[in-house]
């Protein structure tokens, strides 16, 4: 079960003396089948790679410039720059980056780049409360994927990240029944080639007892609550109870 922590634009140098909670509780409970994984901001992904270096927690980034070379490209950071520093995975296409103007075509380019310089995709997908109620989800999420991952050969390799953008920060969740239907069809896409896919919007320790039960989910993306050490911990514990 992967467990992603997407932390958003959160988090100084004191922030990493949390991360001493949940080592320790991997160190304490090596039975569990996880793989976590922290995505900080920018600032924090060389400490924070530093500090989780003799673990088994990785290290990703949360977006990059779509340019594999150096560029006049002010505050912009590509892949190449963020494996360099000690990222391994990366998070494109997330709503909140979406919906300040990223296309697909630019997702596309992102994650072409990104496997170029040897990071591991978590490719996020998902539909709007309008989308939803239009009953255009599998609408949606086939162009997302369609455009998103053209030209991409080996799509085994991309992690894909289901989010509603309605349950994205609100508390919400999809019911059971429709996120069946989604996974299901994301992965009916696929095949046997299929990837694994994290589920994404609004994961905590009071919604995962739900969540946990559909067993086509190979983990979860976890914004907020992925802050707190011990919301964190909570969340896994509770995954495998």
């Amino acid at each position: 079960m992967y467990f992603v922590a997407n932390w958003k634009m959160f988090g100084d140098l004191k922030t990493l003396n949390s991360l001493d909670n949940v080592i320790k509780f991997c160190k304490n409970n090596k039975k569990l089948k996880s793989k976590i994984i922290y995505c900080p901001p920018n600032t924090l992904i060389r400490p924070l790679s530093r500090r989780l270096k003799k673990t088994k927690l990785e290290v990703g980034a949360q977006n990059c410039h779509e340019s594999d070379n150096y560029g006049a490209y002010t505050g912009s950071v590509n892949a190449k720059m963020l494996k360099s520093v000690g990222a391994k995975y990366i998070i494109l296409g997330h709503s909140e980056n979406r919906q300040l103007g990223e296309t697909d075509k630019l997702i596309n380019s992102k994650i072409k780049s990104a496997t170029k310089a040897g990071l591991k995709i978590i490719f996020c997908i998902g539909e709007t409360l309008k989308e939803k109620r239009n009953k255009k989800t599998k609408q949606v999420l086939a162009k997302q994927i369609n455009n998103g991952l053209q030209s991409i050969r080996n799509k085994s390799k991309i992690i894909l990240a289901y989010e509603p953008v309605w349950s994205i920060g609100t508390g919400l969740i999809p019911k059971s029944e429709d996120l069946i239907k989604s996974v299901s069809f994301i992965k009916d896409k696929f095949g046997k080639k299929c990837p694994k896919i994290l589920y994404g919007g609004s994961v905590n320790s009071n919604n995962i007892d739900q969540l946990k039960d559909i067993n086509i989910l190979d983990g979860f993306l976890i914004g907020g609550a992925s802050q707190s050490s011990k919301k964190f911990i909570d969340i896994i514990k509770k995954t495998f109870n």
